[in-house]
């Protein structure tokens, strides 16, 4: 089963780096980049070191509901083109493992759908769990502080 690896969607993040609020009603912070384990949504890149970025709270489903988990993430604080959806693992799943879990068309976890998976088989995990019926979409977590790094569809 063919998959894609998907970031957060440009108009959202264009809302954000012109000082939109996040989640929570805040303006996103903005912080310079020391290189190191800052992963950018929009892009799926690591920010360069010097760079700016943003730190907001971010829930990546449509409607507040006991399921619909917010937490940190970053962001370029200046432009940078959407990664493309593509089946290759996007360059910020740079970590041993991950969570990987499915949600249902109704934005609500799956029971029994995650699991901490190395790194090297998240695509073929993700191939699994589209092979259920209940499952529309499968997130990609830290596996060390459940932070959302993107979203896996069906191609």
């Amino acid at each position: 089963m063919a998959i894609q690896f998907k970031a957060l969607p440009t108009e959202n993040v264009k809302a954000l780096q012109r000082g939109g609020p996040d989640a929570y009603g805040l303006i996103p912070e903005r912080r310079i980049s020391d290189g190191d384990g800052v992963p950018c949504r929009h892009c799926l890149k690591n920010v360069a070191a010097g760079e700016a970025y943003l730190v907001l709270a971010y829930r990546p489903f449509p409607e507040l509901q006991p399921y619909a988990e917010t937490g940190p993430i970053f962001l370029h604080a200046e432009h940078c083109e959407r990664a493309a959806e593509a089946a290759a693992l996007p360059e910020i799943l740079e970590s041993t493992d991950y969570i990987v879990r499915g949600y249902g068309g109704d934005d609500r976890i799956v029971y029994g759908s995650g699991g901490i998976i190395p790194t090297v088989a998240i695509a073929t995990r993700a191939e699994i769990l589209f092979e259920r019926d209940d499952i529309a979409y499968v997130h990609v977590r830290s596996a060390r502080n459940n932070c959302y790094q993107c979203r896996i569809e069906r191609a």
